[in-house]
Order: structure tokens, then sequence, then C-alpha cells
């Protein structure tokens, strides 16, 4: 039985979050790798099962979504947490710098058409809180790119604005059945730094690595501010976020998979009945379908 709870990684908006007060590495959820394996396998065989109930059902949907500083571990933990998971019932998505037809939209637009269908589960990698981070970090983005009216802009509030924008529409998606689970990937400066050395070192890695990490690296200090911020500003009982420590990438994923597997059980959903009358007409078929295979 695993000993993960995920209700130890939730802030709902209670009290007040702290970054530097939350640990990055935590002791090991497993014994070994064949424990951990065998671990995940579990949970993910439970999402599995619980994502065709949602499915079956047709009245809920999910959004994932995935932020953490570069070389957190977000590509690996949806690759592995979702391994066994039904294709047909999960999307993913991934957001990069916005085309200059999104830059022509407002800054919800391009996340708001990706959002997940019922029955399915949507994961974003990045998403829409970009706008309270690498925008907050670089403000001027707001003039120079998104092209955001100076006198809208220049205002002192712009950011408690957007965090307004943000909170409400997440109620607006809860509303409508779709369930966000967020997730803030925890990882310390030096073990980031370790990743980003491996990306050089390694070269099947050398792929993964951009000069821009590097400079966006030295911002670390703003960034961690803008995390604090936006978890303190955007979590609330219906949307909470998930402070999970990333040091430990097998730890990771136990956790995250363990917070899926429990929220999707606390879903009012079921497989849909039969009526005897439904079940009569069905009983019928199989005489028909016999019939059949000896044509």
């Amino acid at each position: 039985m695993s000993k993960i709870k995920g209700d130890d990684y939730l802030f709902d908006g209670k009290g007040k979050f702290k970054i530097n007060e939350v640990k990055t590495k935590i002791k090991d959820f497993y014994e070994d790798k064949a424990d951990y394996s065998s671990q995940l396998k579990e949970l993910q065989c439970e999402i599995d099962a619980l994502q065709n109930m949602m499915y079956a059902h047709d009245k809920y949907g999910m959004l994932v979504i995935f932020q953490a500083m570069d070389a957190a571990g977000k590509d690996g933990t949806m690759k592995r947490v979702f391994a066994n998971v039904h294709p047909l019932g999960t999307a993913f998505y991934s957001f990069k710098r916005p085309s200059s037809k999104e830059l022509d939209h407002d800054f919800m637009w391009r996340c708001f058409k990706e959002l997940p269908e019922r029955g399915k589960i949507k994961v974003f990698n990045r998403s829409y809180y970009e706008e309270v981070l690498v925008v907050k970090v670089h403000p001027e983005i707001l003039t120079d790119v998104q092209k955001i009216p100076a006198e809208i802009s220049s205002k002192k509030n712009v950011w408690e604005k957007r965090y307004k924008d943000i909170k409400n529409f997440e109620e607006y998606l809860t509303n409508n059945g779709i369930v966000v689970v967020k997730f803030f990937l925890n990882v310390s400066k030096k073990e980031q730094g370790e990743r980003l050395i491996a990306r050089i070192n390694e070269q099947e890695k050398n792929w993964k690595f951009e000069e821009g990490d590097i400079k966006e690296r030295g911002y670390w200090d703003n960034y961690q501010q803008a995390y604090e911020d936006l978890i303190n500003e955007t979590a609330t009982k219906d949307c909470p976020w998930h402070i999970v420590p990333a040091d430990d990438k097998k730890n990771m994923r136990l956790i995250v998979a363990k917070v899926l597997q429990e929220k999707l059980k606390t879903l009012d959903i079921s497989y849909p009945e039969s009526s005897d009358e439904r079940q009569k007409e069905l009983l019928s078929f199989i005489d028909v379908i016999k019939k059949q295979n000896e044509e």
C-alpha cells in the first residue's frame, strides 16, 4: 500500500505559502528501482481504470497543469505517469513561445482552445500561468510583444488583475465540470544546474539544451518570487496547487500519480446502468451472432 498522501503536498490558499520553506527533496517512497516501478504501474492502472469510467460517465473532464523551472522534469513525469493510460483518453499540449496569431488574441485564448473534452484528461506542459511568470519577470513583454496598451500595462495592479482573470477562468471551468489539477514541480537551483550540465555532457540530451535556459537561470530569485506570488494568489479550495519536491524524479512521479489517482476517485462517476429491458434485448443478440458465425 502506498505511503503517499496527496494532501501532504496541497496548498489551497489557507495561510501563506513560502517557497523557501518547502522541501525540494524528501525521503524516498520506494525501496529500490523494482519497488518504484511496481508502485508506479499500480497507480497508472488505477488512473487508467478511473479515466475509462470518467469517459463512459461523460460528465467530467480533467485539466492537468504542470508548471516548473527548466529541467525540473515535466516531460518525463508526463511520459511516465500516463504511460499505461489509454491514449484515446488523454491528450497533451506543450505551450512554447506564442505565435504572431496567438499574440493577436487575449492572453488566455491559446489555452482556452486546447481545453479537454468531457471524459478526457488534457495535460498542459506550461499554461496561462506563464503570463504571470515569464511576463512578470520580463514586464517589457507586455508592451513590446503582447502589444498591451500602455494605459493598461503601466498600472500597478496589472498582475493582480491577471491573477483574478485566472481564478475566474478556473472557477468557470469547475462550474462546467472540468476538474483543474495543478502541479508545481519544485526543483532546487543546484539540482537544476546539474541537469543542465548533463544536457551538455550527454550528447543524446544536447537537443534539450537551449542557451536561453542559462539566461533565464540568472533570474532564479525573480522566478521563485513569481511562483510564490501566483501560488498564493490563485490557490483555492476547488483549484489548489500541489507543490511537489522535484529533486528526485522517481518520488516526484509517484506523488503526481497518487494525486491524480486520489482526485479521480473523488469524482461522482460510474458506468451507465443498463435497464432490464435493455439487458433482455442485448441477450437476444447472442443467438443472432451465433447464427451469423455458422453462415
